[in-house]
């Protein structure tokens, strides 16, 4: 029984829907001429086109709708109504009027307008549609919250003219920007305030902050702090982190507070490791890369450890070993804190790049962007070296946002690609001061990353401190004569006033030329030859040996910097080591003095999150004609190098005045304390160990050279106030010279504007 119902019910369904059609067939004409009525601009070809109609067709009511909906679709008529007669179509239209202008009225800044009209449904030149105003409203309201203005008012005018057109003005009341009063952190985010906001961009607004724009809630920096904070809990093993979308909540006087919901998940540690390549792929090409994958084995999650391992792979690629070559990362968790790693390496469709496009560079000159694409018209079409071309794009950091798009090309076996650049504002002023133990300091910067759109960059500075004066012009060049290596010219001049506490003054002026690129994997090589002249004066408190250097000197040298670094990040190191040699050749010179430095640090993270660094820091000065360095050239160690002696009063010591020597060097043992103040969210803790010395007199026989090992060992303080990071150092002295001051506590305080 029930299976005679079911086909009953069947057999009525398609019976009905037999008879519609049938009819829908009965009603059906025959089209062979169209009448259109009331188009003033709109042809009859184009109403024809867009409405599909076809003579000599046979049209259903069905048909009929559909070339409603088609003519409704193209908003170019008010209103549309139509009907077959003898077999003739009769349409009768009343077209909407054109935009002739759309005014924004209220705005003065023209990149505010810019994001305004780019996001209007409305355009000039197009059809006005009534219904579009009111969503347009709410799109200008939505394009102000971009940039930080919640509380604007948005209305809209009308002006009909007399050529069956319009002008739609929209009027803005910007109100003011919208700030951030406080950000805050929640969740199971493991890690403290502190530390998360040292990597948002976001600022909380203070009085003093007149300068900053990070201070404005902006929803592309909140996005960005929301990229910045997983990126940071991917590097640091936690592959489920969750970033919930952050959320701001309007406080009484009008700003906000801006809320980041974090849960951290579980620690992963990557279980398996493997490389997947074709069998015809020689597995010795792939050495590197296996040997990062063994150490990645049994070690925490990190997303820089497989970026490396990726950059590898590009490498592969660059030789053009294999043109044609793909990868695959599968990532598969296989317990709560447990992941195996599959990199999966291919081949990919065998295709040519036919011709590259480059969209959307209206300052930026197109020579800068295909200077930085691997690959060129003609190449073969490589997925991975793609991938780096728009890598090295973003990069720049002169592009808001870099867009491709692969179509096919004139072949089967060609594609045609299409780069869409959006630029971005590169230009930026700062300003900073500080003050601690040593005395106050106060810093101001103007910089522009795409001079004259050639990825040009130059900066200046002024930095005052409590007795010096330092001011520089940089111009860097990050692809000079398209050698693909940058170069480096910096104008310098820089005065140094000791005549209260050592009897001298010594003001510097100059310039430098040098370049740095990468010579080997991770090994950094920076050459540059400088000339400055120096004017030394002394007063009557120096002492005999000081005045004898009073007058003028002039010096040329060429100075070289080897810098190895295997650093997990930049920023926060928790991992890696870094040693860097440096040495500087005079080559024409008053005093020939010739200098070496080494300085290597090495970081390590225990299983309690524990992270300890060990630096070591040697320097010598010396002439090579026997002559004396002059003061100015002589060393020291600053308190951050030997913590619990004052900078510059450690060392040899000629009558009252602390001088220098041809020799300094320091070594550095440092751990932060995780497990202590954990509820404190923005204090850290950290312990040191410090043994340096100064020593080295040239130019006399009769002054100490105080060739003493000093050292101390101490507490660290790192607290994260309202004003800005505080660092408190509670310093004992394990062994000192008699001649050196001392002090058990030291403070640094700096904030930005």
């Amino acid at each position: 029984m029930c299976t005679i119902s079911k086909f009953m019910k069947k057999f009525i369904s398609i019976s009905i829907i037999i008879i519609s059609n049938f009819f829908s067939q009965l009603n059906a004409e025959i089209i062979n001429n169209i009448i259109i009525n009331n188009n003033d601009r709109i042809s009859l070809g184009t109403i024809k086109t867009y409405g599909n109609i076809e003579l000599g067709k046979n049209y259903s009511d069905d048909d009929l709708n559909q070339i409603l909906n088609n003519l409704y679709n193209t908003k170019f008529f008010k209103d549309i109504s139509l009907k077959i007669k003898n077999q003739i179509l009769i349409i009768d239209v009343i077209e909407n009027k054109l935009v002739q202008k759309l005014i924004i009225e209220g705005i003065k800044s023209s990149k505010i307008e810019k994001v305004i009209l780019e996001n209007l449904i409305l355009k000039e030149k197009a059809p006005f549609v009534d219904s579009e105003i009111s969503k347009d409203l709410a799109n200008i309201k939505k394009s102000l919250i971009l940039v930080g203005y919640y509380f604007s008012n948005v209305s809209s005018k009308i002006k009909i003219n007399d050529n069956n057109t319009v002008n739609v003005t929209f009027d803005i009341d910007l109100g003011k920007k919208s700030k951030v009063s406080i950000i805050e952190f929640t969740g199971d985010k493991i890690f403290k305030d502190k530390t998360l906001r040292n990597l948002i961009t976001t600022e909380e607004n203070k009085f003093w902050k007149f300068l900053s724009v990070k201070k404005y809630l902006n929803q592309q920096n909140i996005s960005l702090d929301e990229r910045l904070l997983r990126q940071f809990y991917l590097n640091n093993g936690h592959y489920d982190v969750n970033v919930n979308t952050s959320t701001a909540t309007i406080l009484d006087n009008n700003s906000f507070k801006l809320t980041y919901n974090i849960n951290a998940g579980n620690l992963f540690k990557v279980n398996k490791a493997n490389l997947d390549i074709p069998i015809d792929y020689d597995p010795l090409n792939f050495t590197k890369v296996q040997k990062l994958l063994n150490e990645l084995e049994g070690s925490e999650y990190s997303f820089n450890k497989i970026s490396k391992i990726v950059k590898e792979i590009d490498k592969i690629s660059l030789s053009r070993e294999y043109d044609f070559i793909n990868a695959t990362i599968l990532e598969e968790k296989i317990d709560t804190n447990k992941i195996n790693i599959n990199f999966k390496v291919g081949e990919s469709e065998k295709l040519y790049v036919e011709r590259i496009n480059v969209l959307g560079s209206n300052i930026t000159e197109e020579s800068v962007i295909r200077n930085n694409l691997e690959i060129d018209e003609g190449d073969p079409l490589n997925e991975l070296l793609h991938a780096k071309s728009l890598n090295n794009l973003k990069s720049l950091n002169i592009f808001k946002t870099v867009k491709s798009e692969t179509i096919d090309g004139a072949s089967p076996s060609t594609k045609i690609i299409n780069i869409n650049v959006e630029e971005k504002p590169t230009g930026e002023i700062s300003l900073g001061a500080g003050i601690g133990t040593d005395g106050g300091t106060v810093g101001f910067s103007v910089s522009e990353n795409n001079f004259l759109g050639k990825n040009v960059k130059l900066s200046s500075s002024l930095r005052i401190g409590a007795d010096t004066l330092k001011g520089n012009f940089t111009v860097n060049n990050p692809n000079f004569n398209y050698s693909g290596r940058s170069l480096i010219t910096n104008i310098e001049r820089a005065s140094t006033d000791k005549l209260t506490n050592s009897g001298y003054k010594t003001t510097k002026t100059g310039f430098s030329l040098g370049t740095r690129f990468e010579k080997n994997e991770n090994l950094f090589f920076s050459p540059s030859v400088s000339t400055f002249h120096e004017t030394l004066d002394t007063n009557s408190t120096a002492s005999a040996s000081l005045k004898k250097q009073d007058g003028s000197y002039f010096e040329n040298k060429f100075l070289y910097i080897l810098d190895y670094d295997t650093r997990d990040k930049k920023y926060q190191t928790s991992d890696g080591l870094r040693s860097v040699f440096s040495q500087a050749i005079p080559l024409i010179s008053d005093d020939y003095a010739f200098s070496n430095s080494y300085e290597i640090t090495k970081w390590h993270q225990f299983d309690n999150d524990m992270i300890t660094d060990i630096n070591f820091y040697g320097k010598a000065i010396n002439s090579i004609q026997n002559k004396d360095v002059r003061v100015s050239n002589r060393l020291g160690l600053s308190s951050t190098r030997l913590r619990g002696f004052e900078t510059g009063k450690l060392g040899p010591v000629d009558g009252t005045d602390y001088i220098g020597g041809n020799y300094a060097a320091a070594l550095n043992i440092s751990t932060t304390l995780p497990m202590f103040l954990q509820n404190f969210e923005s204090i850290d803790l950290r312990y040191f160990v410090d043994v340096g010395n100064v020593w080295g007199v040239d130019y006399s026989d009769t002054i100490d050279d105080s060739n003493t090992i000093r050292s101390s060992t101490g507490l660290g303080v790192n607290w994260f106030t309202p004003i800005g990071p505080m660092s408190f150092s509670f310093i004992q002295n394990l062994s000192k010279a008699q001649s050196d001051k001392v002090e058990s506590f030291q403070f640094n305080i700096g904030t930005s504007f």
